[in-house]
């Protein structure tokens, strides 16, 4: 195990959790850790919320220093340093970095994540903003001291946390999204109008269902957003949460499968030798019998550790069978005084069972619903808004399912309605 050399590409939540889980297994061989960013791996999750309203200051969002990663951990790290190329033809896997070396690797691990969509021709505005990184997020932080009308586009969990920033800080906010409602693509219009109405209850203006058509500026600087129709809405800030793509182009000619991220086996393998894992790995998930690419933080940890098991079986037992990634995808989002938890696959279920909404004033009172979501006779995501924590938790269950598969939609439908009994 000693003699391997491993590479880690991407230094983020779950290249680091691979990192330390091999640390943690035994594995004492040469473990790079390549990260296109200048800065240690630090939390994402917080930057949507926390840093833009001032809760956390940038340098807290660090998960581990610099002295840790290279004595604790003993990485040969290279930070502000991107991967270029990954030759997996040999006995061997080459990584070449934009220093042009090359290192000779026994696995490599793909960890490189996402990068945002943009709109075209707003590259360069002044005031039009993205959201991915620490830099990302204090640069538009500063945009919004300035005060002024702030415009979102995008509906999903990203434009939804930005526009309650915006608010928590006294902007006008308005928020615009080509979907029917909020969050409509990751948890249906049934909940979806929920959040709408508390965003407009906040004094957030919702256009959804509509398209950007322009972004228009003068002496380089954002004035607007044109939508379909001809509406034009004032903008000192704009910021763009349309969605994101997997870092893969360095992938390009490695040989690999990279449609919508690295295609992996339910072992999270891509090819002899390479994982992957985090946001940019699509991997084969039994139970629903299809591929799965989640971008959420939880996965990263998960996922992480998935892979990193593997290795080290893979390099103490050789022959030994790996062990299949079947994880209950989990994600969170917190906006004003609430918190929407979901457990499972929820976008695209064909069956949707809301078993409580609340109707209310959501400006004072916390918006509490909750859903179950299924395919045919099985059970395959919950969601919850405003759930006690314990049975937030205990939702898991209704989705978790076991070796044979997910959860049957009548056993699902008692365990979330448990959880739903007076639980708020």
């Amino acid at each position: 195990m000693t003699d391997a050399a491993i590479a880690v590409v991407g230094a983020s939540a779950a290249g680091l959790t691979v990192a330390e889980a091999l640390r943690r297994g035994g594995y004492r061989g040469r473990l790079s850790l390549v990260g296109a960013e200048p800065r240690v791996p630090y939390e994402r999750p917080p930057l949507s919320k926390r840093v833009l309203t001032g809760a956390t200051p940038p340098e807290d969002t660090a998960i581990r220093d610099a002295g840790y990663l290279e004595k604790e951990l003993a990485l040969d790290l290279r930070l502000g340093v991107r991967a270029t190329g990954l030759d997996v033809s040999g006995t061997t896997r080459r990584l070449t970095l934009e220093t042009g070396e090359h290192l000779d690797c026994d696995a490599v691990v793909v960890a490189t994540g996402v990068r945002p969509r943009a709109l075209p021709g707003t590259e360069g505005i002044d005031g039009v903003h993205v959201l991915r990184t620490l830099d990302d997020a204090v640069a538009l932080r500063e945009s919004l001291l300035t005060g002024g009308d702030l415009v979102v586009v995008g509906g999903g969990v990203l434009g939804t946390e930005v526009a309650a920033a915006g608010r928590t800080l006294g902007l006008r906010v308005t928020l615009v999204t080509e979907e029917r409602e909020t969050l409509g693509a990751v948890i249906g219009s049934e909940l979806g109008g929920l959040v709408a109405q508390v965003h407009r209850a906040h004094g957030v203006t919702v256009h959804t269902g509509r398209t950007v058509t322009g972004i228009p500026s003068c002496d380089g600087r954002v004035t607007g957003v044109c939508l379909d129709g001809g509406l034009r809405i004032a903008a000192d800030t704009v910021v763009l949460a349309i969605g994101s793509v997997p870092v893969t182009d360095w992938l390009a000619d490695s040989g690999l499968d990279v449609a919508d991220g690295v295609v992996c086996d339910a072992q999270c393998r891509a090819a002899p030798g390479v994982l992957a894992a985090g946001d940019v790995a699509r991997w084969w998930h039994p139970h629903h019998d299809r591929t799965l690419r989640v971008e959420h933080r939880m996965n990263a940890s998960e996922q992480g550790m998935a892979v990193a098991r593997n290795l080290i079986l893979a390099l103490d037992s050789p022959g030994t069978p790996a062990l299949a990634y079947t994880p209950v995808p989990y994600f969170w989002s917190d906006q004003y005084n609430w918190r929407l938890q979901a457990y499972g696959v929820v976008a695209g279920a064909d069956r949707v069972e809301v078993l409580h909404c609340d109707a209310g004033a959501w400006d004072e009172v916390p918006p509490r619903a909750l859903a179950l979501y299924g395919d045919g006779e099985r059970a395959l995501g919950v969601v919850g808004i405003g759930l006690h924590p314990a049975a937030a938790r205990a939702l898991r269950g209704a989705v978790a399912g076991d070796a044979s598969g997910p959860v049957p939609w009548g056993r699902a439908l008692d365990i979330a309605s448990a959880a739903n009994d007076g639980n708020w």
